[in-house]
């Protein structure tokens, strides 16, 4: 089911009772016509040739009327007054794009040159290009050939991945084939780790037919990119029934096809979530309602009704009118700011955003943390301090961001990710705490380039800074620190990450259900603070 089909899916009226208002107005369309259509003249006395000649308006029944615009304007605004709607309000704290694992095929065949300037680097410009398009969404990477390895875990910043999309190439696979099965198995693993259901993209130039079944029977929605030239055909591809496959198109319309069959789903799960309630379209219906009213001031077609005004102003009264632009005519200030909001403008919609839970998050979404804090001390619900204590965390305040934690959880004891969270944040006060009672082994270190200071209300230890270790001291260093050392090229970190894995599998210990915990580079997403 596409996105269209999921939308008419759900239409419907949350004020059906107001097309009662479409018969009034069609039997008033009715009765009005009828009358300026009849024009009997008189017959006696004016010859028939005379008579046909003198009369205006003769096939007045089949000529645009007053009465035509008038009646066409209050079915729109009968329409409108009964709240068409097809989608849910948008929730601030839950993505509106699906949550997608791209699956790359990385064997040998893929080098092959017949889509230029190779199957695998077109694979790769295109999931660039998906990267783009979904800006802001959660993407993860996965690569196979004999074996499939986890590249990337689920993240909201495209610039992780790309470095190590260019990393991939055959000859780093510890193994020769194209387990197709494996990868959807590890993509599937990822995806029951996200809070929405979501899909999987795999981008290949071949399938073996007995990897179709598995594909078909997955409860993600699967698509694939096939990156084959025009023309040639695959026996896996043609063997699948439910997965659409996709041909790779020089611009960006099989990207974009794609892109809407996996938010498909996605789309479906969000409506059926009775807790946000629908949003109203009706104020689309307006504007033709604005454009037929002007009918009514060209000459001739004046209506001056005391029944169009009474039903006027028996329609629910709008918000005060501003003068800031024509969008202010039409929609309220939440309403422009939840368009903004869906163009990843953030900081515009902020700026217009009156509520202020969305001024907060969309603060919080544009990097303003202080000011999101700020906003939303006014509002006094589990959401509004779970947000707190994601800006407090990301700008470094990290009691801060505890006290806001333990907030939510007294307003809300089953608000989701608050007490893992609570427990992160903790961790990070904690480790900080008792990097300040070494401090004597910290300065010793030397000082380096880069400085945080943290709070020490506890007074634990001296007063210090944690100071980045200059090369050749004493300090230790993170794993991500120490990969950012590492003079090696991403494709050398990952032919020995997967030769790991694939040795242990080999060996039967327990594989990895994705990218090894240290991998540099990975995103916790909105709902972790971690």
């Amino acid at each position: 089911m596409n996105s269209f089909a999921v939308a008419l899916d759900a239409f419907h009226f949350i004020r059906p009772l107001w097309l009662l208002l479409l018969p009034v107005v069609a039997g008033l369309w009715w009765i009005v016509r009828r009358t300026g259509s009849r024009r009997d003249l008189p017959t006696d006395g004016i010859a028939p040739h005379l008579r046909a000649a003198l009369t205006v308006g003769a096939a007045g029944g089949r000529r645009p009327m007053p009465i035509d615009g008038v009646a066409l304007g209050l079915a729109c605004l009968a329409l409108g007054a009964a709240g068409p709607t097809w989608s849910r309000m948008p929730d601030p704290f839950v993505a509106q794009s699906a949550p997608v694992v791209v699956v790359l095929e990385v064997t040998a065949s893929m080098e092959a040159s017949d889509v230029a300037p190779a199957r695998l680097e077109r694979g790769k410009q295109k999931i660039r290009d998906l990267l783009e398009l979904r800006a802001g969404a959660r993407t993860a990477l996965v690569a196979y050939a004999g074996s499939a390895h986890g590249v990337v875990p689920m993240t909201e910043d495209p610039n992780v991945m790309t470095p190590y999309l260019e990393g991939l190439t055959p000859d780093i696979m510890p193994r020769e084939g194209a387990r197709a099965v494996e990868a959807l198995a590890l993509a599937e693993a990822l995806l029951a780790q996200e809070d929405a259901p979501g899909g999987v993209l795999f981008v290949a130039d071949g399938l073996d037919p007995a990897d179709a079944a598995a594909l078909d029977a997955s409860d993600a929605a699967v698509a694939v990119l096939a990156m084959l030239p025009e023309g040639v055909r695959d026996r896996g591809f043609d063997a699948l029934d439910a997965v659409p496959v996709v041909a790779v198109t020089p611009d960006d319309a099989d990207i974009r096809r794609i892109d809407g069959m996996l938010n498909a789903a996605y789309r479906q799960a969000l409506l059926e979530n009775a807790d946000q309630p629908w949003l109203d379209q009706g104020h689309w219906l307006a504007w033709p309602a604005a454009l037929l009213t002007l009918l009514w001031f060209r000459r001739g077609w004046t209506m001056r009704w005391a029944a169009v005004l009474a039903l006027a102003f028996a329609l629910p009264a709008g918000a005060p009118a501003r003068a800031d632009g024509i969008a202010d005519w039409f929609l309220t200030p939440d309403q422009q700011g939840r368009l903004a909001y869906r163009e990843r403008d953030f900081g515009r919609a902020a700026e217009l955003f009156v509520d202020p839970l969305w001024r907060g998050y969309a603060l919080y979404r544009d990097g303003q943390y202080a000011a999101a804090v700020e906003v939303l001390d006014r509002v006094e619900t589990a959401q509004a301090a779970f947000i707190q204590g994601m800006a407090q965390i990301k700008s470094r305040a990290y009691r801060d961001g505890v006290r806001s934690f333990e907030t939510v959880l007294a307003r809300d004891p089953d608000y989701p990710g608050a007490a893992g969270n609570l427990a992160v944040a903790r961790e990070i006060v904690d480790y900080v705490e008792e990097a300040r009672e070494q401090s004597d082994t910290g300065e010793e270190a030397g000082i380096g380039a880069d400085e945080v200071v943290f709070d020490n209300e506890e007074n634990r230890g001296a007063e210090t800074r944690i100071e980045a270790p200059r090369e050749g001291g004493d300090g230790l260093m993170t794993a991500e620190q120490w990969m950012n050392t590492v003079d090696t090229r991403t494709g050398d970190f990952l032919r020995q990450r997967f030769a790991i894995e694939a040795a242990r599998a080999g060996a039967g210990e327990p594989g990895d259900d994705g990218p090894a915990p240290d991998t540099p580079g990975g995103d916790a997403g909105e709902g972790d603070a971690g």
